[in-house]
């Protein structure tokens, strides 16, 4: 492993890589981070998940800095309350890619991330247990000028068949990832990583990307754990992770980013 200094800013995925199984934040892994904010390294959160997912994490992993989330597609400001910047799909795109994917794969059912909330199609409650005040309609009727993530559902493909699908009919109208064990596809706007936002967030703060350490553990992180300086995948990580990144981390369950980053910076 490096010795340390070598690297000024973390950026971590939060499920199956910092967070353990059960969605909770160690002490050991909060100490580490709380060490790093003393010695002035930056803690980048880079997370799938939508930013009103995250309120309740902010005390366990910081209630300051940024955040990146729904894959790069906004910024989050921890210590504001509030959205930094965003970057939304084209309404038009939106329903274009609807329109490919029900023909070309029929059973695809969308739900939208939106800068203002979720939204779904009634096809795709099958697998949503957070239903209470959402809006359910066609996608036609949920698009608008603020959705910064599409989501694709399929009860019937695997999730890499169904990834590969969306990725051959829509991959030039939108990016397209997963971080789910089922089928499910993520979509972002055109160009739109974890890595792509990250490589913003650094240019702001004078940081090149080599000097930039990095976790994950499933595909949405694939493009992040390239652009890093450093990069490890989680030992519970998707194959195509793992033979992705530089280096392996021990299991999320184990607090392997802890781990890590106590070595990388000599924390004791």
């Amino acid at each position: 492993m490096p010795s340390p200094p070598s690297y000024k800013l973390v950026a971590t995925d939060l499920d199956g890589t910092l967070l353990h199984t059960d969605g909770t934040v160690t002490d050991r892994t909060r100490d580490v981070l709380v060490e790093l904010d003393r010695r002035g390294v930056p803690v980048v959160f880079v997370t799938g998940r939508p930013y009103r997912w995250m309120e309740s994490l902010w005390a366990d992993v910081g209630g300051h800095g940024l955040a990146i989330c729904s894959n790069g597609a906004l910024v989050y400001d921890v210590a504001e309350h509030g959205i930094r910047s965003s970057l939304p799909i084209d309404p038009d795109t939106l329903i274009r890619v609807g329109n490919v994917l029900r023909k070309r794969i029929p059973g695809t059912a969308f739900a939208v991330e939106k800068t203002t909330g979720f939204g779904l199609e009634p096809g795709y409650l099958a697998r949503t247990d957070r239903i209470d005040g959402i809006p359910i309609a066609p996608l036609e009727e949920l698009v608008d000028g603020t959705v910064v993530k599409l989501l694709a559902q399929h009860e019937e493909l695997a999730a890499d068949a169904f990834w590969s699908a969306v990725e051959e009919y829509v991959g030039d109208l939108v990016t397209t990832t997963w971080s789910s064990t089922h089928a499910m596809i993520e979509m972002s706007a055109y160009g739109v990583t974890k890595a792509s936002t990250l490589e913003r967030l650094c240019g702001e703060f004078g940081v090149a990307g080599a000097d930039v350490v990095a976790f994950g553990d499933m595909p949405n992180d694939i493009p992040l754990l390239h652009w890093v300086g450093a990069s490890y995948a989680m030992a519970n990580a998707h194959p195509s992770v793992l033979a992705a990144a530089t280096h392996q981390a021990p299991a999320n369950d184990q607090d392997g980013v802890a781990q890590v980053l106590a070595e990388l910076f000599g924390i004791g």
